[in-house]
């Protein structure tokens, strides 16, 4: 039992006509510590402000919470934030994950941005029961998520046209890792990647442990999009997910970037390659 589990509990001893020293005497609790109020500023302003956030991002946990509060310019050490994220009960709860014991290789990490993107697919459920699909593209060292192609059905000639898109404004890879699916060993996929000279990494078969950024990605925006939305139709759908989309790779800290977001990762990593190139 908690010290406030036991204030709490001596609290009620003595409203129902038990003396405060009987009851702090039952429950092991001195006198000094019932007594004892905290002198702490309540800093409302704070509260206010982290709650609001919550609210909005009712998926994340206070430190990426804090992250916000600093863009923002409010000093607040995350110790604070935390105590306060506690007592305002704010806390997410966590999903028990199944624990993996076999031994993993380690996937060697692309140097440059639009050096390896991983591809993957998503299914979710409208308000009346339809399926639909959703096509996410990654790049693997950024993590931005370079499209997410939403409607009831994406054949690879959606794909084709979705890779693209992304080639349009960025380049093409030199990689793209995917899984076995029929879209993605279709002979027009093949052909495409093969004119443009990029090549496409097969994982194993029930192995989406190989895939992990697309992988990872696809959790996050299950957790934060698609398990808090009910989608009416695909156009809400498509909306909302792009909204999100562009959330994730613009505003949404990630901790494995430093806390950056994935568009200022890339922009500070090309940055740098281009003072190599110039020192060179």
């Amino acid at each position: 039992m908690t010290v406030a589990d036991r204030r709490a509990a001596v609290t009620k001893g003595v409203e129902a006509g038990l003396s405060m020293r009987r009851s702090c005497l039952l429950l092991g609790l001195e006198r000094k510590t019932f007594r004892y109020r905290s002198r702490r500023p309540r800093r409302e302003e704070l509260r206010a402000r982290l709650r609001a956030l919550a609210e909005e991002r009712i998926r994340w946990g206070y430190r990426r919470l804090h992250v916000l509060l600093r863009r923002e310019g409010i000093q607040a050490n995350h110790k604070a934030v935390y105590r306060l994220y506690r007592e305002e009960g704010l806390a997410v709860r966590r999903r028990k994950r199944k624990r993996v014991s076999v031994p993993r290789r380690p996937m060697i990490v692309p140097q440059r941005v639009n050096e390896r993107w991983s591809m993957d697919y998503m299914s979710d459920v409208l308000r009346g029961g339809r399926r639909i699909r959703i096509f996410n593209v990654v790049d693997d060292l950024s993590r931005e998520c370079l499209a997410s192609e939403v409607d009831t059905s994406l054949p690879t000639r959606r794909v084709i046209q979705t890779l693209e898109e992304i080639a349009l404004e960025r380049g093409y890879p030199e990689r793209i890792v995917c899984d076995n699916g029929p879209e993605f060993r279709s002979r027009a996929l093949d052909e495409w990647a093969y004119e443009h000279g990029i090549a496409l990494d097969f994982i194993q078969p029930g192995k989406p442990i190989q895939n992990p950024y697309a992988e990872s990605f696809n959790g996050k925006m299950r957790d934060e999009c698609l398990n808090v939305h009910w989608f009416a139709d695909v156009a809400e759908a498509r909306s909302l997910i792009e909204e999100w989309r562009r959330d994730y790779t613009q505003v949404r800290p990630h901790s494995s970037l430093g806390n950056r977001t994935p568009r200022q990762f890339a922009e500070a990593i090309n940055i740098q390659l281009r003072l190599q190139e110039l020192a060179s």
